[in-house]
């Protein structure tokens, strides 16, 4: 069994009628419960369960304090290349844009590492377009075995691999994995996935099993906000980090709600997704999840980010650049526009203003 049968169970549920059913007096029991199964979860994240934000965020706060302390940990991307196959209607990478396509040699990827190593940082996420051609595996461990020099912690954001490169790659010091199904709902999936690898749906949503049972120390999933209901995509997410969690319980799991951000080619979100729902969907999550991560990136504003500090958020990026070898001054079209543009020093100096510790290591790899 894998999540994919899992998911298909829902497959008839009906989710609106579930919502309208769900009373206030339900909700405040919820949040008052030490565990939650998936349907309190689903009730939290209701229309009806909006009134109750301000409850629901007392004890997500006490949670994640609990659980985690009052400590963010920082980390940054680099994209080694933006070279990618797939026909993503959503993506600034996506194979139809008229863009000129980058990739970095082993000398600019070391480059971009020692100007990211000189903030301090020790977490560094490597990215790519979805292309085996000009980012094979032997390139991603060619470029991670760099990394190693700077970094404690690799993790990757690549396309599906198999088990066997999964290992291969942990064996070479990554040590995470970030991999977003984008949308779980299976008809839209198919919609903005036309062509390429990509379109594979099943085998894209086991990637993180394959990487699980390969060793991998983190896993990162989510949906991207605005492509499809948040409601019912934030669930599913849920229910994945959920199984992840307990099939494989030495694995740390932690998900990623990003928002749409503008990109090149002009997607438009199908779904508006407000900071309140935002919040909300982090707010339920971690009373369904009290011990998974949280993480926020730069596509959202530094305003918004710093009032995500105290609301469960465990990880933010910091410093981020979305292009080809930005940081060194010659880059390329970025994958998205960035919203906080913050450098690193800055992030750590709100962090230590709202009486939190930014963490610039909590692993090193042996």
């Amino acid at each position: 069994m894998s999540f994919y049968d899992l998911l298909r169970k829902y497959g008839d549920f009906d989710f609106e009628d579930f919502f309208r059913r769900v009373a206030e007096d339900q909700i405040k029991r919820i949040i008052s419960k030490h565990r939650l199964g998936a349907l309190d979860y689903l009730a939290l994240l209701s229309p009806r369960a909006e009134g109750q934000i301000e409850e629901m965020a007392l004890r997500a706060h006490r949670l994640t304090v609990q659980h985690f302390g009052r400590v963010i940990l920082l980390y940054t991307p680099l994209y080694l290349s933006d070279h990618c196959v797939n026909h993503c209607l959503y993506c600034g990478f996506r194979a139809q844009n008229k863009v000129e396509r980058k990739k970095l040699t082993p000398a600019r990827v070391e480059e971009e590492a020692r100007i990211i190593a000189a903030t301090g940082l020790k977490h560094i996420l490597v990215l790519t377009g979805e292309s085996r051609k000009e980012s094979p595996v032997s390139y991603i461990r060619e470029c991670v075995e760099i990394l190693k020099k700077y970094f404690t912690s690799i993790s990757i954001e690549v396309y599906p691999l198999e088990e066997d490169e999964y290992r291969e790659l942990i064996s070479a010091g990554v040590d995470g994995l970030t991999i977003y199904q984008e949308v779980y709902d299976e008809a839209v999936y198919a919609e903005l996935h036309p062509a390429g690898p990509k379109r594979n749906y099943r085998f894209r949503l086991e990637a993180p099993e394959r990487a699980c049972r390969a060793g991998i120390r983190t896993v990162n999933v989510g949906a991207l906000l605005g492509l499809h209901d948040w409601r019912t995509e934030a669930f599913f997410t849920g229910l994945h980090a959920e199984y992840l969690q307990d099939t494989f319980p030495e694995v740390e799991v932690s998900i990623s709600p990003p928002r749409m951000r503008p990109q090149l080619g002009g997607f438009q979100p199908r779904v508006r997704v407000s900071d309140r729902n935002l919040v909300q969907y982090m707010l339920a999550f971690r009373l369904f999840m009290p011990r998974a991560g949280i993480t926020i990136s730069t596509r959202e504003s530094a305003e918004m980010r710093d009032h995500l500090v105290k609301l469960g958020a465990t990880r933010m990026s910091a410093g981020s650049c979305t292009s080809v070898g930005g940081r060194t001054g010659r880059d390329s079209s970025g994958q998205f526009e960035i919203s906080d543009e913050r450098s690193v020093a800055e992030m750590a100096r709100v962090i230590y203003s709202q009486g939190y510790q930014p963490v610039f290591k909590d692993w090193q790899y042996i």
